[in-house]
């Protein structure tokens, strides 16, 4: 996955937006819904790298089944991993990755937030 794809996926998700908070690492990339970042990427690094919320349970379980996942990088190790996107990791694994990220945050906001977002979790079962 490239810098390119990695960016589109993010955005593509709805209510999805980019910043670059960090005045002493300009090239650090959140991306953030309602506010919340769910997925940090240093776009110009190589190797290219994504940190992503997660799950505490599927946190662990992905990082003893993959070396490419760790936990996340100066973040919550328990809610966080950091991905290496060096190609040993499908692409799809990575984009369920990124929207289970973006899930969780979603989940978490304010029902007004969360309403105005066409998200699945709004809809019932």
């Amino acid at each position: 996955m490239t810098p390119e794809q990695l960016k589109a996926a993010c955005l593509a998700l709805n209510g999805a937006g980019e910043e670059y908070p960090f005045g002493r690492h300009p090239a650090v990339c959140t991306f953030k819904v309602g506010g919340k970042i769910f997925a940090l990427s240093a776009l110009t690094e190589q190797p290219l790298t994504v940190s992503l919320k997660c799950d505490p349970d599927l946190a662990v379980r992905l990082r003893a089944t993959h070396s490419a996942i760790v936990g996340g990088y100066h973040l919550n190790k328990r809610h966080w991993n950091t991905v290496t996107l060096d190609g040993s990791l499908p692409d799809h694994l990575v984009l369920d990755m990124v929207e289970d990220s973006y899930d969780l945050i979603v989940a978490a906001l304010p029902r007004s937030q969360r309403l105005a977002l066409d998200w699945p979790g709004n809809r019932a079962p």
